[in-house]
């Protein structure tokens, strides 16, 4: 019943599944994107294939070409295709044409090397009168020979040779002829690792381009993500205490599987469900569990993350929700945290309501036929009662389930439920009515982690779970981490401190002892305070605390609140008791600023102790965001109480002085005390100070 979700993927893990939700991720991330970057997707995941296919094809073709290459038989003889080294290679004078025109040949060589795609590097080797001339024709002479090649005289003797085939000594030789033609090489040779750069930077733009739109995609459902019925653990019958709530998603579910019916009966708004109530109370698991049962994929994303500091972010990554969740037509979008969503609109700024606007867009009652049939649930801490909400977004909910803490029968099922889930670690025959009692106002959350935590204290103790342990961990959950260390060695601060505690402690047993008669069982199990400590609180920096349950009367009497401040004022009053007015402190703070807001309360808002019954605190914003002071017959009637009921708390505490002294030592020797050992040396006290008067009394009777 906590109010985090804890699904954890339990659906199958097959490769055909992981497949199906990595295609179905794709297309939410591409149902999301704008025009551009769907048009860039679509035409590199074209390219890629098709690039693929192209490549392949000139694989296989060339390799088709070098079989038949070898396969073919040369007309002239194998020497036909070699070059000869036996004839002395010597640099051509003019150019290669003009020497072709003016000079018998005997046999034209072309050593060429492929440079890239289309283009490569030639030398022309002309075999005349017992010499070959070596040349390195332009671009120019380069189209020119190629073209008289076809019909020159000369063209039955032309051989192309690639470089790659030369021999150890022929290589020798083009190594000096490109030393010398290194400066009169054509342009193709540039154009040639221009291309092949072009090349590798048309590659890397492809590859950075799938990088980013893989980043993208990564991001994106970290934050939006669906999650399968099949991937929500556990079911609805494990959220124990909470039937009239589970009814009302009952409600939830009938109507969305039977919405036909329901549209004959004139029902057709659209499943905006909002859920209202404390954190801790299941908001989130029973959002998780309808969709499981309605076998549905629901989205949770967190409100307070709609804002990305961006102008319209919230609103753009709405949209984008909305875009997600019409793919699939039948859905649930779950949005968490969503009370800043709900405060009334109408901010400084035109771009302060965006968000709120498009929600109040998406959550709209207008729909067309083919629209999706999603279920948007937005849940808050607050309701209407709690906060001041924006009365559009209210109207766009009929359905509003509000969530609650749980009652005291409610507590004992969850703490049982959870304790059943390590039974074989319990001991058994607990006795829970305390540890329910402790946690008088606290969540199924709060529940859940001290039973978790007297778990890990049972671990580490190398024992089983019992009462004991199950109090230290409601006491390491609600009151927080404690230690001695720091009041050890400050013996005066100790002193203020129990002195101040049984302050608090003495006005309120004093109570007890008047409505029960001094029953002393009945004010053992009707006491709120359940431990007095002189450990030290980091959590609040309190040197010393009372560890108390709640009360569970929710009407109070004008006498219930007088009880609460003057148990408020006595840990004060005993300080000035023992120490003077000078010796007072300032760990009186947090009691004064309660005892302010009782009174305020009593007077201000609920008119006692004046004629009039009338609300003032109603009075302290007036709707445009300003305040008003307190009236100065609300602040006089409130200090006269204030100074009666301290006078009263401090006549009582001077007739309890010794007991005081008394208690202060044995609580600083024990460092602390529960209620049964209070009580037990409380009632040691009156017992040896009834047998003292009483010896005290039969010795003035033998004397006189």
């Amino acid at each position: 019943m906590s109010d985090e979700s804890n699904s954890r993927p339990a659906g199958p893990t097959s490769p055909w599944h992981r497949l199906r939700k990595s295609a179905g991720r794709l297309q939410d991330w591409f149902a999301i994107q704008s025009s551009l970057i769907k048009f860039l997707v679509v035409a590199i995941a074209l390219l890629i294939p098709l690039s693929g296919i192209y490549s392949l094809m000139l694989v296989q073709k060339r390799a088709v070409l070098a079989d038949e290459v070898k396969a073919m038989a040369v007309a002239g003889g194998a020497g036909v295709w070699t070059f000869d080294e036996s004839v002395p290679v010597v640099l051509g004078s003019g150019s290669v044409l003009g020497f072709l025109d003016a000079n018998p040949v005997e046999r034209v060589t072309v050593i060429y090397e492929p440079l890239m795609w289309n283009l490569s590097e030639r030398i022309i080797l002309v075999q005349s009168q017992g010499q070959q001339h070596a040349y390195y024709p332009s671009d120019l002479e380069t189209k020119i020979f190629a073209d008289r090649a076809v019909s020159a005289p000369w063209s039955a003797r032309l051989a192309f040779i690639p470089r790659a085939e030369l021999g150890e000594g022929a290589l020798k030789v083009f190594e000096r002829l490109d030393q010398r033609f290194a400066n009169g090489r054509p342009r193709s040779a540039d154009d040639g690792w221009r291309s092949a750069a072009s090349g590798v930077l048309s590659g890397a733009l492809m590859l950075g381009l799938l990088a980013f739109l893989f980043l993208q995609l990564r991001g994106q459902f970290k934050s939006l993500k669906f999650i399968e019925p099949g991937q929500v653990s556990g079911t609805i019958d494990e959220l124990v205490g909470m039937d009239d709530i589970k009814a009302e998603v009952a409600q939830i579910k009938d109507q969305y599987e039977r919405r036909a019916l329901y549209a004959e009966y004139g029902i057709r708004k659209p499943f905006n469900v909002m859920f209202s109530g404390p954190a801790g109370t299941g908001k989130t698991k029973l959002a998780s569990y309808l969709a499981k049962e309605l076998k549905l994929p629901i989205l949770f994303h967190s409100a307070a993350n709609l804002e990305t500091g961006f102008v319209a972010g919230g609103a753009n990554t709405l949209n984008r929700i909305v875009s997600m969740a019409k793919r699939r037509k039948r859905c649930i979008v779950f949005l968490d945290e969503a009370q800043d969503l709900f405060m009334k609109r109408g901010g400084r700024r035109k771009f302060d309501d965006d968000t709120a606007n498009t929600l109040l867009a998406v959550l709209d009652g207008v729909r067309s036929k083919d629209e999706a049939e999603i279920i948007w649930i937005v849940a808050s801490n607050f309701n209407s009662q709690t906060m001041q909400m924006d009365e559009a977004m209210l109207r766009r909910f009929q359905m509003k389930v509000d969530f609650r803490l749980p009652n005291r029968e409610e507590r004992l099922a969850i703490i049982e439920h959870y304790l059943a889930q390590r039974a074989d670690k319990v001991l058994p025959g607990l006795d829970l009515s305390h540890l329910v009692g402790v946690t008088e106002g606290r969540s199924p959350a709060d529940l859940e982690t001290i039973v978790n935590q007297a778990g890990i204290t049972a671990v580490q103790a190398g024992e089983m779970i019992g009462a004991d342990t199950l109090m230290q961990a409601a006491e390491r959950v609600l009151v927080g981490n404690v230690n001695s260390n720091t009041t050890d060695e400050r013996e005066r601060d100790r002193r203020i401190i129990a002195v101040h505690e049984w302050g608090h402690f003495l006005v309120d047993l004093q109570r007890e002892r008047e409505v029960t008669n001094d029953d002393w069982d009945r004010i053992l199990a009707d006491m709120k305070t359940i431990k007095i400590s002189l450990k030290a609180i980091p959590r609040s920096n309190a040197l010393g605390f009372v560890f108390h349950k709640q009360g569970t009367n929710l009407l109070k009497t004008k006498g219930d609140i007088e009880h609460d401040v003057r148990v408020l004022l006595g840990g004060m009053a005993n300080e000035e008791l023992f120490f003077g007015e000078d010796g007072t402190t300032n760990g009186a703070h947090n009691d004064i600023t309660r005892v302010t807001q009782l009174l305020h309360h009593a007077v201000g808002e609920m008119g006692m102790y004046r004629k009039t019954r009338l609300n003032f605190g109603a009075l302290t914003n007036d709707g445009q965001g300003g305040s008003r002071a307190l009236d100065e017959e609300t602040r006089s009637i409130m200090e006269a109480q204030s100074e009666r009921l301290y006078g009263e708390t401090k006549a009582l505490l001077v007739e309890l002085k010794p007991l005081t002294e008394f208690l202060a030592d044995k609580l600083l020797e024990a460092g602390e005390m529960n209620l049964d050992e209070a009580l037990a040396q409380i009632r040691r006290f009156e017992e040896a100070r009834a047998a003292a008067v009483a010896g005290k009394g039969t010795r003035l009777s033998a004397a006189g």
